[in-house]
């Protein structure tokens, strides 16, 4: 399925995860710190516009997205978290912003010059994004937001964030939109990083907005339009989110099997007792199925299919890839026994980082309902 461009990605990504990412992963992951050599080395590999049309630098490739987000998933969540945070502003503004807007700032993206994070979750909300209630009020010359979000990824290390926040005091979904919000903006606070069971080396943080300018020309887009479409891009995103789990099930898989030809129990290798061959194989199957069903996707996104048509395609790749992540790595760790809940393996991260992606772009519960409503129709509201 993958020409010759995306094979010669793979075969480079998947030296330099195991050369440069691996040795870090573990150390990574037990301090919660930013990784900003991972952030760095990723920069030196000018990827960081990749699936973006090649004006930015990219290869306009969603499919190769997915391959490098794989390739580093397999041995470090977190550093191929470094390119889906920056892939999701990047894509937000390329999809929602003015011309001016994808002039000004996509450039220093791609480069990795500046780093940037977007914000939808609330308190109150969470999955219902048509819920939020950060406001945006208009002034002269440009609006005050004011409100408090949730999980945002990256915030405290973005030179800015786009906030999304409802405009006026209309309450439907046409009236929300996102304010690029620089950090260190007078009004606006990034809260304390929280202490995350997976996903750990990338800080998620608290925001507090309390009457905050932001000039009008740095409303994304159209004030009626911008969210609208940034939310039909976070469809085409989808796929990329869904190739992290197939990494993290390769990964667990790829432990699974160098610690069963390792060990010995009953006086034979472990390997050889037909029960835990059939774990294995069954993992394989999975994670397989997995792969082929996000590049599939990936592709249907790179031959245009979009809006509509494409969400529960995305939706799908995205819940499967997921839960195949966690079931494969769950059983993993099984397989190693005691050895898979101590710290001295690291099986039980990837166990870990699994659970989060469950959670994370979208809970897999919402893209149940996105596939049940494609072939069902929304639930009729009762009166």
């Amino acid at each position: 399925m993958l020409n010759d461009e995306q094979r010669q990605i793979q075969e480079l990504l998947r030296r330099v995860a195991r050369e440069r990412v691996a040795p870090r992963a573990a150390e990574i992951d037990r301090t919660a710190e930013y990784p900003q050599d991972m952030f760095d080395l990723l920069r030196g590999l000018g990827i960081f516009a990749l699936p973006f049309p090649t004006e930015y630098g990219g290869a306009g490739s969603t499919l190769s997205a997915c391959v490098a987000v794989e390739e580093l998933g397999r041995v470090c969540y977190n550093t191929a978290y470094l390119l889906v945070v920056q892939w999701t502003a990047f894509g937000a503004i390329l999809a929602g912003g003015s011309d001016e807007q994808r002039r000004s700032l996509l450039p220093d993206l791609a480069a990795g010059s500046k780093r940037a994070s977007i914000s939808v979750t609330e308190p109150q909300s969470g999955s219902d994004v048509s819920g939020i209630k950060t406001r945006a009020r208009r002034v002269p010359g440009g609006y005050r937001l004011s409100g408090a979000k949730v999980w945002c990824t990256g915030a405290s290390v973005s030179d800015y964030i786009l906030v999304a926040a409802r405009t006026g005091d209309d309450d439907s979904p046409a009236a929300i939109n996102f304010f690029l919000v620089p950090r260190g903006t007078e009004g606006f606070q990034v809260g304390r990083k929280e202490e995350k069971a997976g996903a750990r080396g990338i800080p998620s943080c608290p925001l507090f907005l309390d009457e905050v300018f932001v000039p009008a020309d740095n409303c994304l887009g159209h004030e009626k339009s911008g969210f609208k479409r940034v939310m039909e891009a976070f469809n085409t995103a989808r796929p990329i989110h869904a190739a992290r789990g197939v990494g993290l099930a390769q990964g667990a898989m790829d432990h699974a099997i160098e610690f069963t030809k390792n060990r010995v129990a009953f006086g034979q290798q472990v390997d050889q007792f037909q029960g835990v061959r059939w774990m294995l194989a069954d993992m394989a199957i999975q994670t397989e199925a997995a792969r082929s069903l996000v590049y599939r996707v990936a592709a249907m996104i790179d031959n245009g299919l979009s809006g509509k048509m494409l969400a529960p395609f995305a939706a799908t790749a995205k819940t499967f890839a997921t839960d195949v992540a966690m079931k494969v790595s769950t059983d993993a760790v099984q397989l190693f026994g005691a050895s898979g809940i101590t710290t001295d393996y690291p099986i039980n991260r990837y166990m870990r980082d699994a659970k989060v992606l469950q959670i994370i772009e979208g809970t897999n519960q919402i893209q149940r309902n996105i596939v049940a409503n494609a072939l069902l129709g929304p639930i009729a509201k009762t009166q």
